[in-house]
């Protein structure tokens, strides 16, 4: 566990390939995406938070903290991950770190706070992301608590893009494997639950490897 980083389930989006609704409540191998996501990143971090909009009750039975957008008409995850960048900065200022995690993405990797950290150090810079296939998965990603403003100001701004921003403070990438199953697969629409739940052994175990090469639980 990295003591001293809080992650954050991006949760606030609208879901329109999914037909509306919280896409991280809907059912995958009998329970909601949500549980999964949340249960890979439990042995990561100290704390964890959602970041959601709307009513928090219907995320009650996590009992988890609900963090709204501070910015009106769903501007995107940048404004979830701000969100989090200001709830660490005044319930936790012992946590310095918050790694975002869409919440529809199930097979996440029992390693990726560790390996985002190792890869921004290695590199020196304040960021980091994910990336496999050749493909980087901005969402998912390491933040300094300490560039809540600089983020603050890019959305007043008109920023969207969470990869533009992140290149001009420096990012750094940590890379996993795609194959047997790219632990980043996210499920946008309904078609997608479908093959994810075939990716996840009957007796709940998945295929995904934790960087030392066992199968993660």
């Amino acid at each position: 566990m990295r003591a001293d980083s809080l992650a954050v389930v991006l949760a606030g989006g609208l879901a329109r390939r999914m037909g509306g609704g919280d896409k991280p409540l809907r059912l995958l191998a009998g329970r909601p995406l949500l549980a999964h996501v949340l249960d890979r990143l439990r042995p990561q971090v100290p704390v964890l938070v959602l970041n959601a909009n709307g009513d928090p009750a219907r995320f009650a039975a996590w009992g988890l903290p609900v963090v709204p957008d501070g910015l009106p008409d769903h501007p995107g995850p940048l404004a979830g991950i701000l969100a989090a960048l200001d709830w660490a900065a005044a319930q936790r200022s012992d946590l310095p770190w918050v790694i975002s995690v869409p919440g529809d993405s199930p097979l996440i990797p029992l390693d990726l706070v560790t390996r985002l950290h190792a890869a921004r150090e290695a590199a020196g810079v304040p960021l980091a992301c994910a990336l496999s296939a050749g493909q980087t998965h901005p969402p998912i990603g390491l933040w300094p608590v300490a560039l809540r403003q600089a983020l603050r100001e890019a959305l007043a701004a008109g920023e969207r893009k969470i990869d533009r921003w992140t290149a001009r403070h420096g990012i750094a990438h940590a890379e996993w494997p795609a194959l047997p199953v790219d632990p980043f697969f996210n499920a946008n629409a309904p078609e997608d639950l479908a093959a994810a739940e075939a990716l996840l052994q009957p007796a709940g175990v998945d295929p995904i490897q934790d960087g030392t090469g066992r199968s993660s639980p």
